[in-house]
């Protein structure tokens, strides 16, 4: 794989993103994701996965914008759904506990790709945001769950703020497990899916398929909602302004400011 270092050790799968400069959920690295977490579930020697960045100090920027600006609305639906739904379904039926191992920014689509794991920990340069307001998206995906996770209002401000928080306030917010010094992150990361494979396999899955069910809340039908959300967007004159702008390093000129 071009972005994907997979391997397994001691039962582990180690799932590494390495795509250059700073992780940019491409539709080749989501891909690239969801092929590794397949081999994961299909490999009867792995009994714990762990999400890791192979940059030192980011974990993972969420989507390319590139892709987005320049995407037509077929191709534009066909990555949502691959970064959104199969990458649900691949979780959900994974069969095996997850981990996300943060290590520095998390934003936007990036977030999505660690709280979909099972367990989030993360590193004291870590913090979490979703800054999609700011250049004319949404975080529409995290509406679905994060007000169940952190409450109503603070998913609230971090969904329509677009500011970051960090890792302290996250774990204060129940958004993470832990926060843990850099230094000590992946020995902690590594100690927990070491406890993880110790577990009877057949027992883990039986008993995590059921955990899934329990809190799963129509979870399909909200994603499929999300979906057709963000494609909406994309249709709109600001969602393209905000993405040019971006792109373009300067402030956005609203519609409804030129109206």
């Amino acid at each position: 794989m071009k972005f994907v270092d997979y391997r397994v050790e001691d039962n582990i799968a180690h799932v590494v993103m390495n795509r250059g400069p700073v992780n940019a959920l491409s539709t080749e690295l989501v891909d690239e994701i969801l092929e590794s977490y397949t081999a994961a579930k299909n490999d009867p020697s792995v009994r714990c996965l762990m999400l890791e960045s192979g940059l030192p100090k980011v974990f993972c920027a969420g989507m390319d914008l590139d892709m987005m600006r320049g995407g037509n609305s077929m191709r534009i639906r066909k990555y949502l759904e691959k970064l959104y739904l199969d990458m649900h379904l691949a979780q959900y039926r994974m069969g095996k506990p997850t981990i996300a191992v943060v290590n520095g920014p998390a934003r936007a689509a990036g977030v999505t790709v660690a709280v979909s794991c099972d367990c989030i920990i993360a590193s004291e340069a870590a913090s979490f945001g979703y800054p999609e307001i700011d250049v004319g998206v949404i975080p529409a995906m995290h509406y679905v769950h994060l007000p169940r996770q952190i409450g109503r209002h603070k998913a609230f401000e971090l969904c329509f703020n677009g500011q970051p928080i960090d890792a302290i306030t996250a774990e204060r917010w129940n958004l993470i497990n832990r926060v843990v010094p850099g230094k000590e992150l992946y020995d902690e990361a590594l100690d927990l899916a070491k406890d993880y494979a110790k577990k009877s396999p057949q027992i883990m899955q039986i008993a995590r398929d059921s955990f899934m069910r329990a809190n799963d809340y129509e979870y399909r039908r909200n994603i499929e909602n999300v979906v057709e959300t963000i494609c909406l967007i994309m249709e709109q004159p600001d969602a393209l302004e905000g993405l040019n702008a971006f792109a373009e390093k300067r402030e956005p000129i609203w519609n409804s400011e030129n109206t």
